[in-house]
């Protein structure tokens, strides 16, 4: 590997996506589980509500997008699916739930957001359940 070459190294790209699924994945599970245990507590929920669904069923679908979706991620599975779903709240959180906060309030959403985005754009790569079921061979 040459630190100065502007070639592409297939393997390497396949082993960069898988980082960044494992990355993100884990990472967004540390903001999906407290939802899913505040979900599944006996407590009153308490939530925003960008819907007009209520805050219960927002919450709902906030874990089903950080939980399922960032495990979904991390599996490769219906990858560039999970990323949309993931990118469609990382707006909502954004613009809705942070709207009024300066930049350092929405940045953790904002950085999120990009990943999504590059996963969208590159896939899941060889190591991942979507090539499996593709039976095509990845060419970079």
């Amino acid at each position: 590997m040459k630190l100065i070459s502007s070639e592409t190294n297939p393997s390497l790209v396949n082993v960069a996506a898988l980082v960044l699924r494992l990355f993100v994945g884990f990472s967004m599970l540390t903001h999906g589980y407290p939802k899913l245990e505040k979900l599944m507590g006996n407590g009153e929920i308490q939530f925003m509500d960008f819907l007009g669904l209520g805050p219960i069923i927002t919450l709902v679908l906030v874990v089903i997008a950080e939980v399922i979706c960032s495990v979904f991620i991390i599996l490769g599975f219906l990858t560039r699916f999970a990323s949309s779903v993931l990118i469609m709240t990382m707006l909502i959180a954004i613009f809705m739930a942070h709207g009024a906060d300066p930049y350092s309030g929405k940045e953790m959403a904002v950085l999120y957001l990009f990943h999504y985005i590059v996963l969208m754009l590159i896939g899941p790569g060889r190591f991942s359940i979507d090539q499996l079921f593709t039976k095509k061979k990845i060419r970079y």
